[in-house]
């Protein structure tokens, strides 16, 4: 199906368009994805969630489980397992669909809320993925400012501080704005050579470890393990549950589920345990870390003054690595939104909203990873609720039209009532609600931003709101949603 037949038309494949080759713009916007034109095996997606996760990101998420949590380092290491090959497995199940639908995770989602009522999931979505690049660029910017002072003597400054998110914001659009084939390349090569350079960090970090205090710490109790897991998982595979359809739509169907999800847990698990063991070691000895407002410079004092180059390089790659991803699906998004435009320059009109997002946390605001750590923390409800509805829409056998996925109007399959599918929706909508309940978003103990009234309650203290966001959401659509209908036969290219 050509996108000429479809509503949303603009920014899609042409006769002149190049979907997916590397070195060219993919010319595909959100339109599924023919079988004529599917290719590429399942190891892609262990790639890609490798390189989506080496960044030092994870070191601050093992000393929180030490410093925060009470957990000694066992306890640590099977909290990691759990929650990140745990919440990647979900991510690759999730992902399922774009092998199915042949479209970006949101797309099929009108399948699911219908052409108006998945207006509200596709915000937050997109909400999310500009939170998580501002993340990215401001610490990118950070290592490439203390890359810059190490060789050139340097300080920092406003111009070298917006020379430096140009530079990264430059190499996001670049890879990001080429689109998928361009991705799973770089994906492939450069998790090969930062993923080295981060073994080799990693080497020299370990040798500042202070084993006496790390194997001295006591178990923590059970209820830390519950909600250390529940912590990792907020923070690594539920951020990206609702973008695994975006890399998986270009593979074939044949492709057995099973291999699909198991690259998606191992490519995320692999650096992800051992980033987050690591960061444990090092807070069990020093709990510094899990506090750190730069923790790119935080890790740069523990190595040798000699390693600061490598590590800083090392540190730039893997925060690249997770944000041209971001990037890519966040364009994705906004496309899915209603913005009538290509889709690179949908990817640009992104990093623009990401260099000013950057400006201001470098430039203005006087902290950075408490308010973005905050707002993520209450984006996370909402997101799990679309996670549970759509787990239990997909097990129910969901299947797409293509025609009605792309057909935005009351003539859409896809209109259900008024534009809404009300099952889904009211899930949603209540699974948000209950998640909110149970939890608490603040920057420390005087800056609360939001406090639910159980919110102090074990399960809101030990941040499980978004889990319980999850099971509302998938619970309730159980109960009201029904068995979805099965697309025509006549739309069978996507079914």
């Amino acid at each position: 199906m050509t996108a000429s037949t479809t509503n949303d038309h603009v920014g899609t494949n042409t006769a002149e368009g190049v979907n997916d080759q590397v070195g060219a713009i993919e010319a595909r916007g959100i339109e599924p994805v023919p079988d004529e034109e599917r290719h590429g095996q399942a190891i892609q997606m262990f790639w890609t969630w490798f390189a989506a996760n080496i960044s030092i990101l994870g070191l601050p998420l093992g000393a929180t489980l030490v410093a925060f949590r009470g957990l000694n380092i066992w306890q640590a290491i099977l909290v990691a397992v759990i929650g990140s090959v745990g919440s990647f497995a979900l991510v690759g199940i999730l992902s399922l669909a774009g092998k199915k639908g042949g479209a970006p995770a949101l797309t099929l989602s009108r399948a699911v809320f219908g052409q108006r009522g998945n207006a509200g999931p596709t915000l937050i979505s997109w909400l999310s993925r500009i939170g998580w690049e501002t993340i990215s660029t401001t610490t990118a910017a950070y290592a490439l400012l203390a890359l810059f002072q190490w060789i050139f003597s340097w300080h920092q400054n406003t111009v070298l501080s917006v020379i430096s998110l140009l530079i990264f914001i430059g190499c996001t659009l670049l890879i990001s704005g080429l689109g998928h084939a361009t991705i799973m390349w770089i994906n492939k090569w450069a998790t090969i050579v930062f993923g080295v350079l981060n073994l080799i960090v990693m080497g020299f970090l370990v040798a500042t470890v202070d084993w006496d205090k790390v194997l001295g710490v006591d178990a923590g109790p059970a209820s830390s393990v519950v909600a250390g897991i529940g912590f990792i998982a907020a923070g690594t595979g539920i951020g990206w549950a609702n973008a695994g359809a975006d890399y998986a739509r270009y593979l074939p169907r044949k492709i057995p589920a099973g291999r699909l999800v198991t690259a998606s847990a191992f490519g995320a698990g692999i650096p992800l345990v051992l980033l987050i063991s690591l960061g444990s070691l090092l807070s069990a000895g020093d709990e510094t870390l899990a506090s750190a407002g730069d923790p790119v410079a935080a890790i740069n004092g523990m190595l040798p003054s000699w390693m600061a180059v490598p590590y800083l390089i090392a540190a730039f790659g893997g925060l690249l690595m997770s944000n041209h991803l971001s990037t890519y699906s966040a364009g994705l998004t906004m496309l899915t939104l209603g913005l009538r435009v290509p889709r690179h320059w949908a990817v640009a009109l992104d990093v623009v909203l990401m260099f000013l997002g950057g400006i201001y946390f470098m430039l203005i605001a006087e902290d950075f990873y408490g308010p973005f750590s905050t707002f993520l923390t209450l984006l996370a409800v909402p997101i799990s609720a679309w996670v549970g509805v759509s787990l239990v829409d997909s097990a129910r056998g969901r299947t797409y039209d293509s025609a009605a996925l792309m057909d935005t109007s009351r003539t859409s399959r896809y209109w259900y009532t008024g534009g809404f599918r009300i099952p889904a929706v009211l899930a949603w909508a209540v699974a948000i609600v209950m998640g909110l309940l149970f939890t608490e978003a603040s920057t420390s103990a005087d800056d609360v931003w939001f406090a639910g009234p159980w919110a102090h309650t074990w399960l809101g203290t030990n941040g499980l709101g978004w889990a319980i966001s999850l099971a509302v959401g998938a619970l309730l659509y159980a109960v009201l949603g029904g068995r979805p209908a099965p697309a025509p036969e006549a739309e069978g290219a996507n079914r």
